[in-house]
């Protein structure tokens, strides 16, 4: 195994954790340590932190939510930047300036409360804004990029940029972020329409129901496992090939919906991945399709 990194004296300043167990901090609720945890608390302590991780040369790894990643069994080496702590949200003419590490339910119920409409489809995706903004996340037919205007990101250097919708590549769970850019998503300003409160607070009670009626929300998992492929939908490949309820230690394919790999009880990040790679080549055999994963990988596996 790599060696591991510890905290210098300079990081000792923010107050770091060490072996921070990534099992408390995804939603999956499995993966082994991260050496260093930072948690920066506004964008100028980000940017200190940045500059010391890169003259200390450790690497960093950016955490979010913890949802839509599976970490492995070896944990992280070097730091893991949670950006939960960046949480500021500002709301004006239906414009909603919010900070990366908001969540997205947190976000959906203050545009809720100010009258505004357009965020009800991701009241229930367990995700921080940054998070949604690098996966394009979705749900019943919208998607990020509907209502997204500009976001404001950190290189690693610490410097600060803006990028307007087109510059972000946002394409289905895709950005250029997931793909070939590895700057640090700031905030995030999304146009939203003037709306009725007590109609958005429905809607939003309407899709809760939902969610909790078609998918395994009392199981701890990564959320879906798996992109949609084409116009068909993973799920139903799945469920075709007779795979719900297959397991691979206390990996499972939920029973209830089968595009979620869920965690039975002490499932492994090995047992999560064997799992996800099973079921791709049973779906592969019984239809030709090869189901790409949405969860994003991250870590010693």
């Amino acid at each position: 195994m790599e060696e591991k990194y510890i905290p210098s004296e300079k990081l000792r300043i923010f107050e770091p954790l060490t072996d921070v167990p990534m099992s408390s901090y995804t939603t999956i609720h499995c993966g082994g340590p991260a050496d260093i945890g930072l948690f920066p608390k506004s964008e100028d302590e980000l940017a200190l932190m940045l500059g010391i991780l890169r003259d200390e040369d450790i690497p960093v790894s950016v955490i979010g939510g913890g949802s839509n990643l599976l970490v492995g069994d070896g944990g992280i080496r070097g730091a893991a930047l949670f950006i939960g702590g960046l949480r500021e949200l500002k709301i004006r003419d239906g414009l909603m300036n919010v900070s990366a590490g908001v969540s997205l339910p947190k976000a959906a119920r203050m545009a809720a409360e100010a009258s505004l409409t357009g965020l009800e489809f991701a009241s229930g995706i367990p995700g921080t804004v940054g998070g949604a903004v690098v996966m394009n996340a979705g749900a019943y037919g919208r998607e990020m990029k509907d209502i997204l205007q500009k976001v404001r990101v950190m290189d690693r250097m610490g410097n600060i940029t803006t990028m307007g919708l087109e510059e972000l590549g946002l394409s289905y769970r895709s950005s250029v972020f997931s793909e070939d850019r590895d700057d640090i998503i700031l905030s995030a300003l999304i146009k939203l329409d003037e709306g009725n409160r007590d109609t958005v607070m429905e809607k939003m009670k309407e899709l809760a129901a939902k969610r909790r009626d078609t998918q395994p929300l009392d199981m701890p998992s990564a959320g879906s496992t798996f992109k949609r492929p084409g116009n068909d939908s993973a799920a139903r490949l799945i469920d075709v090939c007779g795979l719900k309820g297959l397991r691979v230690g206390d990996a499972m394919v939920s029973e209830k919906h089968a595009g979620f790999v869920v965690n039975a009880g002490s499932a492994t990040a090995r047992d999560v991945r064997e799992l996800i790679a099973l079921v791709q080549e049973k779906v592969e055999a019984g239809f030709g399709v090869r189901l790409e994963p949405e969860i994003k990988y991250m870590g010693s596996f």
